[in-house]
């Protein structure tokens, strides 16, 4: 049976989880919708999840479409639990975007379709809720041309929205608008289908139309939009039609080589990791060793599949499907299984987090299983990037928003039992260097105490280039495995620059390199103070690094969102003043009937803060809409960071806890 792995992606609150619903009831997997507000949904399943009403983790469900195994992967769609939706592209066939008919389109669509078209994903679009009042129609589809992709096409028209018995109407050969509009969309990406509609001889016939349809569909080229109710049942079956002829579907390759990628990791019952492997080659069977990760190997002790709803024990997995897997100790979320593929999108698809908080034990008692209990959930969520601070016994977590660190907080609670309070949050900025820097230290000659030689320059790259690693030394000037050992030092130094920061948008190149070859005494036994090691290379990289980058100086960089604040006209003088003390800059504004429409660029770290404050400057009435859009050169309000690591910076102090965290053997460990 073919299979298609499907993402179910919305703004929050579009109904995205609803659709979800509708689609497992139409196709027979559930006899009884379940509802959002009820909790009692197929997929939100988390305890959390029915509380608030939201989904927090990604869920796979699966169904049938004739001969199509649908494995629907349902996303969050609040911006702060964006990740999820990261790790769920990297395993889509296809997705369907939800918009809601009656917000229309808001600022996580354009995110989540932006992402979308750059991973050409193939996408339909579904237009939910139009039995709502306020619902609109054509507007609709005008929004979506403007702000989502002109390459938009009606797949047919709704009837009596804002009512509660909505209907959607899909467009067939006869209707020659759709017909026209649909051959001039296709003619934009097809010279060959162009010629053809140009030739009045042989026109296209509306099969043939369909097919080019589909196949610009399947190279995410044209994006069908469908309109419906998930709670009334309107236009789903439209839907599910577009899902089974538009989307690309495959039999996979069962017997290639084992190929797959981690997109979710969970604990289970006894706190062994189950991994949930999206299948694009090979077959996977219980009791055998399985490769994954660098270079890491166990036996797996059990299979899941999932299968019309729910997950089945099965003695295997194949390619196209979609598994749990148990006995893999140490898998991680984004570790590839067997072997990789070469088509691979890259890892990271959104901007990371920009916000940080320390997360404090109500019981000085609980910081060890604090650390225990955050290490599991960044497991499931490595975003969320734990900082230990071993100087003052604190640990930091990364954030998109304050909402994840609610979800954070009821999780510590309930399932570790941990009550915890948060620092107040603070914007993770980034360091960028200011010019170039040199330094060299050498072998055998003070004040080096590693059997090292190592040169380093350090200058700026372009913005958004990240880190790039050079060499000016010959590759066979030492082996491989001392360079990789420079090489992977600075990227883990760059972590914390001058001020504590990430440094990044740099190239470091490798200016002189220098090692003894490994020395034997006469009885045949290794001497270490003879003979450079891996070790003297990491311990010595930090301290030439720093050095060069001390040399180069640093700017440090905010995160800022670009913001679309939309004020009732009489609250718009209220409105400014706050957003000059919040550092906030419009760069464009527009009157909209009774409504002023700003748009600009606040620092991240102001965001909430502005949204805390709205009700009460507009009655209620400010739509406030954000999302990452650069870094900016901070200002002196932005302190530097602590840092956590032996800190190169203090040469004294860094040479002696290196000797001591080696035992004392020389510093060449």
């Amino acid at each position: 049976m073919r299979s298609l792995n499907l993402g179910i992606l919305a703004h929050i609150d579009a109904g995205k989880t609803s659709l979800t619903e509708r689609l497992l009831y139409a196709t027979g997997v559930i006899e009884e919708i379940g509802s959002v507000s009820d909790g009692n949904t197929s997929t939100d399943t988390l305890a959390l999840e029915r509380q608030r009403g939201i989904t927090i983790k990604s869920a796979v469900v699966s169904f049938v479409i004739g001969d199509v195994t649908v494995n629907l992967i349902d996303t969050p769609g609040h911006p702060d639990f964006i990740a999820e939706v990261e790790r769920a592209l990297s395993v889509l066939d296809g997705a369907v975007l939800v918009v809601s008919a009656v917000e229309a389109v808001q600022a996580q669509t354009r995110v989540l379709m932006r992402t979308l078209r750059r991973l050409r994903i193939p996408t339909l679009i579904f237009v939910n809720k139009i039995d709502r009042p306020g619902a609109q129609g054509d507007s609709i589809l005008r929004g979506i041309s403007g702000k989502l992709s002109s390459a938009a096409v009606a797949m047919g028209s709704p009837s009596e929205v804002g009512t509660r018995g909505p209907a959607f109407t899909p467009y067939g050969a006869d209707d020659t608008h759709f017909t026209d509009a649909l051959t001039d969309v296709l003619a934009e990406n097809d010279d060959v289908f162009l010629a053809a509609c140009l030739d009045d001889r042989t026109p296209v016939p509306y099969s043939g139309l369909r097919s080019v349809l589909a196949a610009q569909t399947r190279r995410a080229l044209v994006h069908p939009v469908y309109f419906g109710s998930a709670l009334t049942g309107a236009g789903v079956d439209a839907l599910i039609a577009g899902i089974k002829e538009l989307l690309p579907s495959s039999e996979g390759d069962v017997d290639g080589p084992v190929s797959g990628t981690v997109f979710k990791v969970e604990r289970g019952p006894a706190g062994e990791r189950i991994a949930q492997v999206r299948m694009f080659s090979g077959t996977i069977h219980t009791r055998r060793l399985l490769r994954f990760g660098r270079d890491s190997e166990a036996k797996v002790t059990a299979i899941g599949v999932f299968e019309r709803g729910s997950v089945v024990s099965r003695a295997s997995v194949s390619a196209g499907q979609i598994g749990t897997i148990r006995g893999l100790g140490g898998i991680q979320v984004g570790d590839v299984i067997g072997v990789p593929r070469k088509d691979a999108a890259p890892r990271h698809h959104f901007a990371p987090p920009t916000l940080e908080t320390v997360v404090v034990p109500c019981r000085p008692a609980d910081k060890g299983a604090l650390h225990t209990a955050l290490s599991q959930l960044a497991e499931q969520d490595p975003l969320i990037n734990l900082r230990h601070d071993g100087m003052r016994q604190e640990i930091s977590v990364s954030l998109y928003g304050e909402v994840q660190k609610e979800v954070i907080q009821a999780t510590l609670e309930s399932e570790f039992g941990l009550a915890v309070s948060f620092r107040e949050t603070t914007p993770i900025c980034i360091e960028r260097p200011a010019g170039t820097g040199n330094a060299v230290e050498y072998i055998a000659k003070d004040p080096n105490p590693f059997l090292a030689t190592v040169g380093l320059r350090i200058e700026p790259a372009p913005v958004g280039s990240g880190v790039e690693f050079r060499l000016e030394v010959e590759l066979g000037s030492m082996p491989y495995a001392l360079i990789k050992a420079v090489e992977d030092t600075v990227m883990e130094t760059l972590g914390q620059g001058m001020c504590g920061w990430q440094v990044t948008d740099c190239t470091v190149t490798l200016t002189h390199s220098g090692y003894w070859a490994r020395q034997s005494h006469a009885h045949g036994t290794f001497d270490k103070s003879m003979s450079s090691t891996a070790g003297d290379f990491r311990n010595l990289t930090p301290l030439v690094l720093m050095d060069a980058l001390r040399q180069a100086g640093t700017t440090v960089h905010e995160p800022m969102h670009r913001f679309r604040l939309e004020v009732p006209a009489d609250a718009f003088g209220a409105v400014l003043p706050v957003l000059g003390r919040l550092r906030a800059v419009p760069h464009t504004q527009s009157v909209h009937g009774a409504s002023y429409l700003l748009e600009g660029d606040i620092p991240a770290a102001s965001v909430h803060r502005l949204g805390q404050q709205l009700p009460t400057l507009t009655s209620g009435e400010g739509v406030l809409e954000s999302t990452f859009d650069h870094y900016q050169l901070a200002g002196a309000e932005i302190a530097s960071r602590p840092r956590t690591d032996r800190d190169p910076l203090d040469r004294k102090g860094y040479l002696l806890r290196v000797v001591r965290r080696v035992g004392g053997q020389g510093g060449a460990g």
